[in-house]
């Protein structure tokens, strides 16, 4: 898992085992208990391991120059190299007695008795040679891993430290820790945000980068009613700590105290993505439990390889310690963790949460998604979409009428006519009166003295007023595409009819075009909706399936038939409604979880940006980062399946050893670091 100390300086702890696969955690191995983020203290500050380091690489050459000016300068080369070992050793020496004083077993301690042997065999510059690059090796490992992880604890960064909040008609300024629900804190223009909240007065355009990646500031307003505000006010009200204010003024309604605040709560699961080992990773712990004891047991045998071949017992050791080193598979412990921590902070960055390995690497190997519809793929609100008028009768007085009496009444609908209806007008509409409903298919009103019913074709059905043919077919042609209608009748004549449209996302068409250009074979929209309706959406947006007329068990139902027949699929939704439906798909995606504590606890991924554009980039990363950790794999595997026998055959001495272990295990780490910098190819 990964682990926050009290610098917010985060770690990364795995599990050890036995011998030279347990000896490579030392950079992943590190108990709360002591601080080990490798910025070690001393005399050159953090950089002092990186400058032992280059002191002992720089005795060593100057001992081995030595030796060949004259063989009266022994003591001096002797002397150089012993130099070499000490600061080559030192942080080497302490970290293997901090590790054996827990009663684990690591690559320090293993690298120091291959030094300590070589010392004895005579070999001073071997184990001089040895200790500078383990030690060179390692800070630079630490050095990367570190930029890793400081990319993911900029997070806690964001937040600013203190607020301005107003008290009984007092502005001070105080830790945002000591704010208050329903506090009103005032955000100075180009400031950042101190606290989630709603805008209660001022307008602004805010930069939510940090918490949902969106590259353009989003306009906020203050709600219509300081006093009615909660957490359920629409987007343009809400603002997020750690965000950053334009050039106005806003004043902020606190919703939620610093620890349950949106920033803090992504800061805590990044700070737990690593809790859920991935395929890969799961796969080199299992291979490692059974590779330790093998390796252990040829390292024994060989030790009295003397006995059996024309050797020396030094020569045996030294063989040994060869083999030792060679097959500590530190490169293959590293290879998985460098990729997912990249693949995470990456992720983060751009406004995704991914919960860990498993779903980073699972999500890169899918070919199946499911989206449900409503909010989703489509905005979630009705739009009006349409009017039509007939019998002499203009657009503008269709919409006038319908507004006059939907202004009545409270169905949702409604409010889409009303809404839409006075942006097209442009004007004020008297209200109607005496609002009836008849036969629960429609409405009856009077408006200037007329009488107004508006209803569905069963409304008139029912009332035995048969439609003329041109509107029957405009209601059918308009329900076709997906539209929702409603006829308009004045005084006993049909005078126009309006349709509505839960209307896709403006970016669906393309983002879903982007998946299928990465891969993205069968995607499948779910809906309760007709499926007629269900129909028209996906053929407008470039879904390749549309199931319709499903319940919420229904939906469970469609998610483990579609992974019977894929073998896994991801299903993308709200992370709420579509709770139990996620939870049987191999990947749960929650789209807009920026608002919703619910969809960043339950799903697997989060987009904190309610925008369908961040699911592409989320896809391509994960498929990268699978690559990236197939590669590793090959080249940790390959490098210990290449030493191993070098080294038992002689070719391959401790130093040359070392500098492939130390090389390959660098090479996965900046390899996995690549991932920092990944970019989804526009297409």
């Amino acid at each position: 898992m990964m682990k926050s100390d009290d610098n917010n300086s985060i770690q990364t702890v795995a599990q050890p085992t036995a011998a030279p696969a347990a000896a490579c955690n030392k950079d992943h191995d590190h108990n709360s208990d002591h601080d080990h983020s490798h910025e070690h203290g001393g005399i050159f500050g953090k950089n002092t391991e990186v400058v032992f380091s280059l002191i002992c690489g720089a005795l060593l050459g100057i001992g081995f120059v030595i030796t060949f000016v004259s063989a009266s300068l022994a003591w001096l080369s002797l002397s150089l190299y012993i130099g070499a070992y000490f600061f080559g050793g030192f942080y080497t020496t302490k970290e293997a007695v901090e590790s054996i004083a827990k009663g684990k077993f690591e690559i320090d301690f293993l690298m120091l008795v291959a030094a300590i042997g070589a010392a004895i065999l005579g070999d001073w510059a071997e184990g001089a040679l040895l200790l500078f690059l383990f030690s060179l090796g390692h800070a630079l490992e630490h050095y990367a891993m570190n930029k890793a992880r400081k990319s993911i604890a900029a997070l806690a960064e964001l937040a600013p430290k203190t607020a301005i909040v107003r008290r009984n008609g007092e502005e001070n300024e105080v830790a945002i820790e000591e704010l208050l629900a329903n506090d009103i804190i005032i955000v100075k223009p180009n400031s950042k945000i101190s606290a989630d909240g709603i805008v209660i007065k001022g307008s602004s355009s805010v930069n939510q980068a940090p918490i949902t990646g969106e590259s353009i500031p989003v306009d906020k307003t203050p709600v219509p009613d300081p006093q009615q505000a909660d957490k359920n006010v629409s987007a343009e009200h809400k603002v997020y700590a750690g965000t950053i204010n334009g050039s106005q003024v806003l004043e902020v309604k606190v919703t939620s105290v610093a620890a349950d605040s949106t920033l803090a709560r992504l800061i805590r699961l990044v700070n737990e993505t690593e809790a859920q080992k991935s395929p890969t990773q799961l796969f080199t712990d299992k291979f490692e439990k059974y590779f330790v004891p093998l390796v252990l047991g040829l390292v024994v045998l060989l030790l009295f390889a003397f006995l059996v071949i024309d050797e020396t017992f030094s020569q045996s050791f030294y063989r040994a310690i060869s083999v030792l080193v060679a097959a500590s598979p530190c490169a293959l412990a590293i290879s998985t963790p460098s990729a997912v921590l990249s693949g995470i902070a990456r992720a983060a960055r751009s406004g995704v949460l991914i919960k860990g390995g498993g779903p980073l690497e699972q999500l890169g190997s899918l070919s199946a998604l499911a989206f449900d519809k409503t909010g989703t793929l489509t905005e979630g609100k009705p739009q009006l979409t349409n009017v039509v008028a007939f019998n002499n009768a203009t657009e503008d007085q269709v919409l006038e009428v319908a507004v006059a009496v939907e202004k009545l009444s409270d169905h949702p609908l409604a409010a889409a006519i009303v809404k839409g209806g006075l942006e097209r007008l442009k004007r004020e509409v008297p209200t109607a009166e005496g609002l009836t409903a008849v036969s629960g298919r429609g409405i009856k009103a009077a408006y200037q003295g007329k009488e107004v019913v508006i209803g569905n074709l069963g409304l008139f059905e029912h009332l035995g007023q048969p439609m003329p043919a041109e509107v029957a077919a405009k209601v059918d042609q308009l329900e076709q595409e997906g539209n929702t209608t409603m006829v308009i009748q004045l005084n006993g004549a049909v005078i126009g009819l309006i349709a509505l449209m839960d209307v896709p996302r403006k970016e669906a068409t393309s983002a879903l075009s982007l998946l299928k250009e990465i891969g993205i074979k069968k995607m499948v929209m779910l809906t309760g909706d007709n499926q007629r309706v269900a129909t028209a959406v996906a053929n407008k947006i470039g879904i390749t399936d549309a199931w319709g007329s499903l319940l919420p068990e229904q939906k469970v139902a469609a998610i483990e038939k579609l992974s019977q027949e894929e073998g896994q699929v991801a299903m993308i939704g709200d992370g709420v409604n579509d709770a139990p439906a996620m939870a049987k798909s191999t990947v749960g995606i929650a789209m807009g979880a920026a608002g919703s504590a619910v969809a960043l606890e339950t799903a697997d991924i989060a987009l904190m940006a309610d925008n369908l554009d961040n699911l592409p980039f989320a896809i391509a990363l994960s498929r990268k980062s699978k690559g990236i950790i197939r590669q590793n794999l090959w080249m940790s595997l390959g490098m210990v399946a290449v030493l191993i026998p070098l080294t038992i055959l002689g070719v391959a001495t401790i130093g040359v050893a070392v500098i492939a272990h130390e090389g390959s295990t660098l090479l996965v780490v900046f390899n996995g670091l690549r991932l920092l910098a990944f970019q989804v190819k526009k297409v």
